[in-house]
């Protein structure tokens, strides 16, 4: 078969569920990971034929997302702040909102160019894409990342060696915590911060198929894990030290008062590409 008359088919399957504009992209994305071929490719060769092993391959990633199974976790990767990463379901998918957090870190290091050295401690890693971000445009800097869950961790150290970054890893629960063993200039947290009274918003392919560790917290304390971490921030932070936070966009002010209450200074709320309270900075009075 063809490959545009087969992208006939594909996107009549697909769109009872997705919008046309996200098929075409699931299209390229696929079309690219298994002919290393763009979307001007598909124009220029169209007489280019599926065999039948090709097909297959197609009729499985179609089936893959009928079920609505991110296509990140069909393929096994996704981008990030330029970067390739490897994702799999122990991992939540790297997003948009949070390269914009980077973006922020990274303007903010900068800024201070007179300190050659800074050093980072990424809480909840996931994949490692902050940290790696960070690591691989900040070259002078020290990263830690640290992760409850080991499976997350096996992804972050692929993705390090991947991104041939340098970084320290470290498998632990910041809720067993009661001081770390050294200080950082840098602490940024991206934890679960979706209430379970929210769920009812989440869409299909990421309440099936991501790690609920990594999304949910009970309703009744929401603030769990910035509590904690701000707490270890207090203490860890070196003085001016920066505590950087991705947020759930209805507890902005919530957040505010948290960080406010523990005497952080310099509090700054900013609003995500989609206009969404999504990332605080608080920092460590001297």
């Amino acid at each position: 078969m063809l490959l545009r008359e087969y992208k006939v088919q594909f996107t009549e399957a697909l769109l009872p569920i997705y919008d046309e504009k996200e098929i075409e992209s699931f299209f390229i994305l696929v079309l690219d990971a298994f002919h290393q071929m763009k979307r001007i490719d598909l124009a220029l060769q169209s007489d280019f034929e599926l065999d039948a092993m090709q097909l297959f391959q197609w009729e499985t990633v179609l089936g893959q997302l009928q079920q609505e199974k991110p296509i990140q976790y069909i393929l096994g990767e996704t981008e990030f702040y330029g970067l390739p990463f490897y994702v799999n379901e122990n991992t939540l998918i790297p997003r948009p909102e949070t390269e914009e957090l980077v973006e922020w870190i990274l303007q903010t290091v900068k800024e201070k160019s007179s300190k050659e050295k800074v050093k980072i401690l990424d809480i909840g890693t996931g994949t490692g894409c902050i940290a790696i971000a960070l690591a691989k445009n900040l070259p002078h800097a020290e990263v830690y990342a640290m992760d409850v869950s080991a499976k997350a961790l096996e992804v972050a150290r692929r993705n390090a060696k991947l991104n041939e970054v340098s970084i320290t890893f470290l498998h632990q629960s910041v809720l067993d915590i009661a001081i770390l063993n050294q200080s950082f200039d840098i602490i940024v947290s991206n934890p679960p911060y979706v209430r379970n009274l929210e769920k009812q918003e989440i869409k299909k392919n990421v309440l099936a198929y991501e790690p609920h560790l990594a999304l949910f917290v009970e309703d009744t304390d929401a603030l769990l894990f910035y509590r904690k971490i701000a707490q270890l921030a207090q203490i860890n932070l070196e003085e001016n030290g920066q505590l950087f936070f991705e947020i759930n966009q209805y507890l902005g002010k919530e957040m505010i008062a948290l960080l406010e209450s523990m005497n952080f200074d310099a509090i700054e709320l900013r609003k995500d590409i989609y206009g969404n309270d999504r990332m605080i900075l608080g920092v460590k009075k001297c």
